[in-house]
C-alpha cells in the first residue's frame, strides 16, 4: 500500500510546475514575478500575485492554472479545483485543457473522489492521447474506483439486500397468518364438537366451569376453606373463654 501511495504521488505531481514560458503574457508584469516566487517555494506570495494577475486578465487561463498549482502545494486541494475549473473555462488550446484536466484529476484523487478523477483523466487524454502520465493516472483511478465503489452504489446494494430480507419476512408473516387462521378454524371445530355434548368435553371428561375449574374441584376447595375458617374461629373462641389478650405486634 505504501508503494502504491508513493507511485501515486510520483505521477500525480508531475504537472505542478509554473508554466512561465508558455503562459507568460508580455503585458502582465505580475505573472513573471509570481512564477519566480513559485519556483522559490514562496507559495503564499505566489498565490497573492497570481490572484492579482487573474483579476487584471480575467479571460486568460495562465494565472488561474498556476494559482491552482500554488493552492494545491499549500495542501488546499479542494480550493485548487475551483482555480482549475476557471482555467478550463478560459483555455483556448488543447494543451491548456489537457494540463488543467490532468491536475483536476489529481485533486479528485487526493479527495478520493475516484468517479470524478476517472472523468477528469479521460478528458485529459482526449486533449492529449499521447500523454503517458495521464494514461497511467486514468488506469489507476479506474482501479481505485473499482476497489472503492461510491457510497450511493453501496446503499443501493444494501437496499436490495434489505428488500430481499423484507420479502422473506413478509412471506414468513403470511405463512404465520395462514397457520393462525387454520388454528382458529380448528378451535372453532372443537367448540362445535363440545356443543353436541354440553356436559362433557371431546375426551368424555366433565366440562370445566367458567374460570377453568370443574364443579367438583370447586366444591372441594370451598370445603377446605370452610374447614380452615372453622379451625380459626374455634381457636379465637377458646382464647376468649380464657380471657387472655392476644398480641398482634412485637414490643419494641
Amino acid at each position: 500500500m505504501k508503494r502504491l501511495n508513493s507511485v501515486i504521488m510520483t505521477f500525480l505531481m508531475f504537472a505542478f510546475t509554473a508554466t512561465a514560458g508558455l503562459y507568460a503574457q508580455k503585458k502582465d508584469r505580475i505573472l513573471p514575478k509570481a512564477n519566480k516566487e513559485y519556483a522559490e517555494s514562496k507559495f503564499a506570495d505566489a498565490e497573492a500575485d497570481y490572484r492579482i494577475s487573474d483579476s487584471k486578465f480575467p479571460n486568460k487561463a495562465t494565472a488561474p492554472y498556476n494559482l491552482g498549482n500554488t493552492i494545491y502545494k499549500q495542501k488546499q486541494s479542494s480550493e485548487a479545483k475551483f482555480a482549475y475549473a476557471k482555467a478550463l473555462k478560459n483555455s483556448k488550446t488543447r494543451a491548456e485543457k489537457h494540463r488543467a484536466f490532468h491536475n483536476l484529476g489529481n485533486v479528485f484523487m487526493n479527495e478520493k473522489d475516484y468517479t470524478q478523477a476517472v472523468e477528469a483523466y479521460k478528458n485529459a487524454l482526449r486533449n492529449d492521447p499521447t500523454d503517458e502520465e495521464s494514461r497511467y493516472n486514468y488506469a489507476l483511478a479506474k482501479k481505485m474506483l473499482k476497489d472503492n465503489p461510491p457510497k450511493d452504489d453501496k446503499k443501493k446494494d444494501d437496499k436490495k439486500d434489505k428488500d430481499k430480507k423484507d420479502d422473506k419476512k413478509d412471506g414468513e408473516k403470511d405463512k404465520k397468518e395462514k397457520d393462525k387462521d387454520k388454528d382458529k378454524k380448528d378451535d372453532k371445530g372443537d367448540q362445535d364438537k363440545q356443543k353436541n355434548d354440553p356436559k362433557q368435553d371431546e375426551k368424555g371428561d366433565p366440562k370445566p366451569q367458567p374460570g377453568g375449574i370443574s364443579k367438583e374441584r370447586l366444591e372441594n376447595l370451598l370445603n377446605a376453606v370452610n374447614k380452615e375458617e372453622k379451625k380459626v374461629q374455634d381457636k379465637v373462641n377458646a382464647q376468649k373463654v380464657q380471657g387472655k389478650p392476644v398480641k398482634t405486634e412485637k414490643d419494641w
